[in-house]
Order: structure tokens, then sequence, then C-alpha cells
């Protein structure tokens, strides 16, 4: 068995019999394990009571972080004229049609979320077995196929998080970075965990929220108590 070096040593020490924490406990614990040599980012993951498979059972939906997730969202839009200019104006990275959907069929995906008007959905639609699979493919559900090409440009950059349930049905989401205060993880991590609460679909039977945990990029874990964390 490989011998672990002393930060994960370290690490596993301190998270050593502690579950069902509170989110000030859990966060408390994260950061202060938090210690890679780069800003780790705070992770969150939900396992839900629904199989995604089932339509009626589908968890899917956006939430706008009140502090933001500390990190650098390359978005790329699909438009045409004056929505272009829009676009491009609000802080697009990425603005394009034709010359956007061949770039990204050569295999060149360099942004993080994708925006599309309504009328460039079928030039979009070509793209489905390369976006889809990487949770990319623009969603009126989730605010990505609108008009308002200023305001989603806005959000995306402004620390909207978009999620969506797994095969399993579990729900992974970074929720703000290490060095950022314990009291706005704290208020990100219930923001992200009402608006999930909120997503339970008509078909979900049972349990809903079966379990969270709280982690680093380089950490471990640690469970939240569920009544905690989904309190108003």
């Amino acid at each position: 068995m490989a011998k672990l070096g002393k930060r994960t040593a370290a690490a596993r020490d301190a998270f050593e019999g502690k579950a069902n924490l509170t989110v000030e406990e859990a966060v408390a614990l994260v950061k202060s394990n938090a210690n890679a040599k780069f800003d780790e980012t705070v992770e969150i993951a939900m396992n839900l009571g629904v199989d995604p498979r089932h339509a009626d059972q589908m968890v899917r939906g956006v939430v706008s972080l009140p502090n933001g997730t500390g990190k650098t969202v390359r978005v790329a839009v699909f438009a045409r004229g004056p929505k272009a200019d829009e676009a491009k104006e609000a802080g697009a990275d990425i603005v394009g049609a034709e010359d956007l959907m061949e770039t990204v069929q050569g295999g060149t995906i360099e942004f993080d979320r994708c925006i599309a008007t309504p009328d460039m959905m079928p030039i979009v639609g070509r793209l489905g077995k390369v976006l889809g699979p990487r949770n990319l493919m623009p969603n009126p559900k989730v605010g990505t196929v609108t008009m308002d090409v200023k305001a989603a440009v806005e959000a995306a950059k402004g620390g909207e998080v978009q999620f969506k349930a797994e095969k399993a049905g579990v729900v992974h989401a970074g929720v703000g970075k290490a060095s950022f205060d314990e009291a706005k993880l704290v208020e990100n991590v219930k923001a992200f965990v009402g608006a999930v609460n909120k997503a339970k679909p008509s078909g979900a039977k049972g349990a809903y929220v079966k379990k969270i945990a709280l982690s680093s990029t380089m950490g471990p874990g640690v469970s939240v108590d569920i009544a905690n964390a989904v309190a108003e």
C-alpha cells in the first residue's frame, strides 16, 4: 500500500470520526484543511433519491450563488447581428454562428458556458452529441436559450451555477474557493442546497435528499446534516 503524504495523513486525521456536521462546522473543517499550493475549490455533492432515467425524476436547474464561485467562467454565445454585438458588450469570450459551430465540431471547446438566441438553435442542435455530454448544451429551462443575451452573459460571469442530476442521482458543483470567508461559503452552500431542494421533481418518491457532503479539490469529504442544510 502506498504511503500517505504528510498533508494527506494530517487531513484524514482531522476528518476522522466526524460526520453529519452543520454547514458551518463542515465549511470550517474543509476550509482549514485545504492546504494545497493553489486555491482549492470547495465542492458539494448531493445524493438524491431520484432516477434521472425517468423524465419525471430529472433534477435540473440553476442558482446564482450570493458570493460567486471565485472561478473565471468563459462564455460562448451563438448569435447574429445586434444580439452578437450585445453579447460582446456584455463580456462574452466567444461569439459566433456557423463559424463557431464549425470550431466546436472540430473539437475546440474553449468555454465553460454556452448561450444561444432561439434562432440559433437549428445550428446549435447539430452539436448535441458534442455539447450534451459536457453539460454545455443551451437550454431554455436554465436560461441559456434566450433573447436577453446581456443578462445571460452577466449571470454566467457573476456566479451562476447550473446543476443536473447524474445517472446515479448525484448533483455535484463547486460553491466557492477555500480562500473565501467562512460566512460567504456557508451562504453559498445553503443557496445551492435550497435551489436543489426546490427543484424536487414530481416523480420523486421517499426521501429526496439522501446525503450531502462537502470537500475541497484535494481534501477528504465530510457529510453534512441534511436537516441543517435544508433549513430555511
